[in-house]
This record gives C-alpha cells, sequence and structure tokens, in this order.
C-alpha cells in the first residue's frame, strides 16, 4: 500500500494514545524524562491537529516523532513501561 488511509492513521494515533497514557517517568531522570514525553505528546497533538484538517501525510510524519520519542525514553530507560514490548520497542521483563 502506498498512502496513508483513514483507517491506517487512526489506528497509529491509537497506537500513540495507548502508549503515552501507559509512560510512568523514573525520577532519577525527572527532567529529562519530562523533556522526552513533553516532545512526544507535542508531536501527537500537530498529530491529531493535521488529522482535523484531512493531512493524513503530516498526521502520519508527526505520529511517527511521537512515538519515536516514546520508544526513545522507554529504552533509555526514562520511562517506566513496563515491559510492554507491543507498544513500545523493548525487551519483556
Amino acid at each position: 500500500m502506498k498512502e496513508i488511509t483513514p483507517a491506517k492513521i487512526t489506528r497509529y494515533l491509537d497506537i500513540t494514545k495507548r502508549a503515552l497514557a501507559k509512560v510512568k517517568i523514573i525520577s532519577a531522570a525527572k527532567e529529562k524524562a519530562e523533556d522526552a514525553l513533553d516532545m512526544a505528546t507535542r508531536y501527537y497533538q500537530d498529530a491529531l491537529h493535521f488529522h482535523s484538517k484531512g493531512d493524513f501525510v503530516n498526521a502520519f510524519a508527526c505520529v511517527n516523532y511521537a512515538h519515536g520519542w516514546l520508544d526513545c525514553g522507554a529504552r533509555t530507560g526514562l520511562f517506566d513501561v513496563g515491559g510492554d514490548n507491543q507498544l513500545f520497542t523493548v525487551d519483556e521483563e
């Protein structure tokens, strides 16, 4: 498939929404974790904005950046995601 369909972007938005809800900041690196979560949240909000305008290409780009920030935080130990390897690129605990 070479296009970003409404169903595809809706699926990606849902996955990132669930990931954002699951993140818990680890207190040892609180400032850095909060910054990473803020970036993820801002990109997710941008994705929702573009989605509401029917601009699926920019929505798709933003939601992928958002999830990239979440994955980075999870993999580097800034976030506790409970070993969830369905929503994040982490190993199961």
